[in-house]
């Protein structure tokens, strides 16, 4: 079962990142090239514990839709999100957010198992779990932008 631990420091408070992550809206922004949109459950505003969402995105050109759901939250630090239908056989994302000063660490741990047994191991090997890993990184820098650029509208 791959797993994928992507972290970035954002110079914003840690209540900054987390409601940020949290936002539906924001989601939709910063996963470029999926064409994400919200289109079942919370379609806007901020995702509670045991708030679902299903997003409609497009990868490898083929339109896909997958429901995860909050199962647990901690406010600020931490909340985690399952799939509930979907691609994935099962995938669980832990997002956390450490306080380090005026800053904030942002941790997202992803582990997920394809479905189709072997041939699934074998995709993944072969380019989905590299996917995956360029997939977070871009929508982590893109979130680092919009937390940044928050947090100077509100101390300028």
């Amino acid at each position: 079962m791959p797993v994928i631990e992507h972290k970035l420091l954002i110079k914003a408070p840690i209540e900054v990142c987390f409601d940020l992550a949290r936002n539906v809206e924001v989601h939709t922004q910063i996963n470029i090239g999926t064409k994400a949109t919200a289109v079942g459950g919370m379609t806007e505003g901020l995702l509670e514990e045991g708030d679902s969402v299903t997003w409609e995105a497009v990868h490898f050109g083929i339109r896909r839709r997958l429901t995860s759901k909050v199962i647990f939250m901690d406010k600020p630090h931490s909340f985690v999100n399952v799939r509930i239908k979907g691609a994935f056989k099962s995938f669980i994302q832990i997002h956390q957010f450490i306080e380090k000063g005026k800053d904030t660490i942002m941790v997202d741990h992803f582990q997920y198992k394809s479905r189709f047994g072997p041939i699934g191991v074998l995709i993944d090997k072969l380019f989905f779990e590299k996917h995956m890993e360029r997939l977070i990184a871009r929508r982590a820098i893109e979130f680092k932008k919009i937390a940044e650029k928050k947090t100077n509208q509100t101390f300028d």
